[in-house]
């Protein structure tokens, strides 16, 4: 019975630990789009997509608004947007997303992952060849009011639609990086809801590795997932 009440506390802590994680991220993504575009999101896109991606981890209404509000006030400190690039342990690819009001502490860090885990750090641009930069938008299948992927495709074609990926509950709408803004604003014109919307790096080669090498790319993953700083983690491995 405590080994059984054990493992549910650790799965517990786990998930708060998770969100507090995301929820964090997402405060950052909404403090930047609002010193850039201003606080509402009727006049500023990247506040609205900031605002649905923190609704879509239920992040609550009250710390949207607090988020907003405190990256509204002119004497706080703002963030910075950095990428960071290198190479994990047999050759994978690793980019990062980092959003910090203290480079100096963030770059350290970051660098201090890579070195633990027998990686390395490179050069802002280094990784240029291996990961293109798309928008991808994630919409519940119900969301699409009856219509097939080919009839939507057709539809988004205009607005940039690259492709278009399904699961089982959801379909995902790939962009490219300058057709983002056009995409949300299709969306929004056919009046068809998502469930996020977010920019990533999407690798264009990839690394296969045994269970025991990937262990070790893993084990660097999550130290920079785990990271204060850290937004977003990409990586080719397959």
């Amino acid at each position: 019975m405590g080994r059984i009440f054990e493992k549910r506390k650790h799965t517990m802590f786990a998930r708060f630990d998770r969100m507090a994680k995301q929820f964090t991220r997402i405060g950052k993504e909404i403090a930047i789009a609002v010193r850039q575009g201003g606080p509402n999101p009727d006049y500023n896109p990247r506040l609205r997509v900031a605002i649905k991606n923190a609704k879509s981890v239920n992040m609550p209404k009250d710390r949207i608004d607090a988020a907003i509000k405190r990256a509204s006030d002119k004497d706080t400190a703002g963030y910075e947007e950095i990428k960071y690039e290198g190479y994990a342990p047999h050759g994978v690819a690793i980019l990062i997303e980092a959003a910090t009001d203290n480079n100096t502490r963030t770059v350290a860090n970051v660098r201090s992952h890579f070195n633990k885990c027998e990686g390395s750090l490179g050069k802002t641009g280094s990784l240029d060849f291996v990961f293109t930069r798309k928008g991808v938008f994630k919409i519940a299948k119900s969301a699409l009011k009856g219509k097939d992927t080919d009839e939507l495709e057709l539809e988004l074609i205009d607005f940039g639609c690259e492709d278009i990926a399904i699961d089982e509950e959801e379909v995902y709408i790939y962009t490219s990086f300058t057709d983002f803004g056009n995409m949300q604003k299709g969306l929004e014109e056919l009046g068809i809801e998502t469930i996020s919307a977010e920019l990533q790096y999407i690798p264009l080669t990839w690394v296969d590795l045994d269970a025991e090498q990937a262990k070790d790319v893993l084990e660097l993953v999550e130290r920079l997932e785990g990271d204060d700083d850290v937004q977003n983690v990409y990586h080719n491995l397959r």
